[in-house]
């Protein structure tokens, strides 16, 4: 099951994408998707409905975040072999965990506002892992059994912001840093989380072109590790790592992202985003 938003932003309705991959209106039957949408239980009522039956959108609508109430946003650092090793840092012996903003979330195909004193603008597509029931000390084996379901996320990046301090806040948090969609899929769609082929590319140019096999901690791995000293909730959604080929890493020369620059990424299975880079206005 693939679930979206879209609309105007602030104005989004629910959204269900058929088989076709067209979109349907989904808003006649539930005016929101959130936390209680995305439970197990409420899951379970949406699969009754047959995409087919629900009104076609026609044109093409802006889409928004797939989902409402994100009171975490969860992001996991050099969990690819070979961006580890574009870095120059060694394989983390255990998930490296920081946060990003609540603020800097867009919807997927939003513009990405270079902030001001910016020179490092750098992209990671990443998978996205979306909590459905609450989390607190679950095991690896059982942690996929808390997913509700997976999407794409852009965890944009300032490198001279991220370098300036130890901590990796500033440099991931700024505005618009944190594009999330198009859609939420669901996991009986995506049943190996591990085996999905991710890209990006900039301009026209393949960037970065990997698979999620190559993480160092796999989907279950984070979500249990996770847990054990942070209770998930509903919604709450982690960024599992990026592969290798963001900007940072780019020979001889790094490559920064600049105003007018088009990036375009995707995941197999969970759709594709579109973002143009514009500059800071007062």
């Amino acid at each position: 099951m693939k679930l979206c938003r879209w609309g105007r932003n602030g104005y989004e309705k629910s959204g269900m994408i058929d088989a076709q991959g067209q979109l349907r209106d989904l808003s006649s039957i539930i005016s929101h998707i959130d936390q209680e949408t995305i439970s197990p239980r409420g899951l379970a009522k949406l699969r009754k409905i047959r995409p087919e039956s629900l009104p076609l959108v026609r044109g093409n609508p802006r889409f928004g975040v797939p989902y409402t109430g994100i009171s975490k946003f969860i992001a996991i650092g050099l969990n690819y072999r070979d961006h580890a090793l574009e870095a120059n840092m060694p394989l983390p012996s255990e998930p490296i965990v920081f946060m990003k903003a609540t603020t800097c979330i867009t919807g997927p195909n939003d513009d990405v506002i270079q902030p001001r004193n910016s020179t490092q603008l750098d992209w990671e597509a990443e998978l996205g892992v979306v909590i459905g029931t609450r989390a607190q000390y679950v095991t690896e084996d059982k942690a996929l059994e808390y997913v509700a379901g997976y999407t794409i996320v852009n965890d944009v990046s300032e490198r001279g912001f991220q370098k300036a301090t130890p901590q990796w806040d500033k440099g991931k948090g700024f505005d618009s840093a944190g594009p999330i969609g198009p859609w939420l899929v669901t996991t009986d769609e995506i049943t190996n989380p591990q085996a999905l082929d991710i890209w990006l590319d900039v301009n026209g140019d393949l960037m970065q072109d990997g698979n999620t096999r190559d993480m160092v901690f796999s989907v279950a791995k984070i979500v249990s590790h996770v847990s054990q000293y942070m209770t998930l909730l509903p919604g709450d959604i982690i960024c599992t790592g990026t592969p290798s080929g963001v900007g940072m890493g780019r020979k001889p020369e790094p490559v920064y992202l600049k105003p007018g620059d088009v990036m375009m990424l995707g995941i197999k299975g969970l759709g594709e985003q579109r973002q143009r880079v514009v500059v800071h206005k007062s």
